[in-house]
C-alpha cells in the first residue's frame, strides 16, 4: 500500500507539473554542485557503472541465467513444478517494458537537462533503468532464494537491493534522471516483488503427493 501510494503520489505530481517536483530540481542542483567541488573521475566514472548495471544487459541475462538455475536446483531438489522459475524469469522479463515503455510515452516527462522530446523519443518518467534492475536483480534473488538457506537467502536480498539502489544513485550522480523517476522505478519493482512474494515456498513433488 506504501509504495503504491508514493507511486500514484509522484505519478499524479508529474502530470500536472506540481510542487513536488521542485524536490527533483533541489537534488539536481546539490548533486551537480557536489560534482563540481568534488571533481572526482572516481565517483563520476563509479556513477556510470552503475547506472550501466540497469541496461537490460547484463539486468535480462542475470535474471534469466538466475530463472534457468533455480529451475534446475528446483529439479534436483523433487520439486513440484521444477519449471516455474524459469517461467517467472521469462514473464518478467516481458513484463519490464510493459509496465515502463507506457507509462514513459503516457508522461512525456522531459530529462534533467530539459531539452524537449523529440517525435520518436519517450519521456524519463519512470526511470526505466531502475525499474529493470529493481525487477531483474530482486526477481533472480527471489527465485534462487527459494531452494537456498537462511544465510543464503539474506545475502541474495541484501545483493539485490544494493544493486537496485546503486542503480539508481548512479543516475541521479551521473545527471541522466530525475530522482522522482528513479522512485518510481523502485516503486513499480517493489510492488512486482511483494506479489511475487506471495507465491508459495516450492515443495517437494513426493510430499505434494502425499499431502494434496
Amino acid at each position: 500500500m506504501a509504495l503504491a501510494t508514493v507511486l500514484v503520489l509522484i505519478s499524479w505530481q508529474v502530470a500536472v507539473d506540481g510542487p513536488l517536483l521542485g524536490l527533483d530540481r533541489w537534488v539536481r542542483h546539490g548533486v551537480r554542485e557536489t560534482r563540481h567541488d568534488l571533481h572526482s573521475t572516481l565517483l563520476n566514472h563509479l556513477g556510470e557503472a552503475l547506472s550501466d548495471l540497469g541496461s537490460s544487459v547484463p539486468a535480462i541475462p542475470v535474471l534469466l541465467a538466475a530463472g534457468a538455475s533455480a529451475a534446475w536446483r528446483s529439479r534436483r531438489a523433487g520439486a513440484a513444478r521444477p519449471w516455474l522459475p524459469a517461467l517467472i524469469a521469462v514473464l518478467t522479463a516481458g513484463l519490464i517494458p510493459l509496465l515502463v515503455v507506457p507509462a514513459k510515452a503516457a508522461f512525456a516527462r522531459p530529462g534533467p537537462f530539459g531539452m524537449p522530446l523529440a517525435p520518436d523519443q519517450w519521456g524519463w518518467y519512470p526511470s526505466g533503468h531502475t525499474a529493470t534492475a529493481t525487477l531483474s536483480y530482486g526477481v533472480a534473488a527471489f527465485l534462487l532464494a527459494r531452494t537456498a538457506g537462511a544465510r543464503a537467502r539474506r545475502r541474495l536480498y541484501a545483493a539485490a537491493a544494493l544493486l537496485a539502489a546503486g542503480v539508481g544513485l548512479g543516475l541521479v550522480w551521473s545527471d541522466y534522471h530525475w530522482l522522482l523517476d528513479v522512485v518510481a522505478g523502485w516503486c513499480l519493482g517493489g510492488l512486482v516483488l511483494r506479489a511475487l512474494a506471495g507465491l508459495p515456498p516450492a515443495r517437494n513433488g513426493r510430499d505434494s503427493r502425499r499431502h494434496p
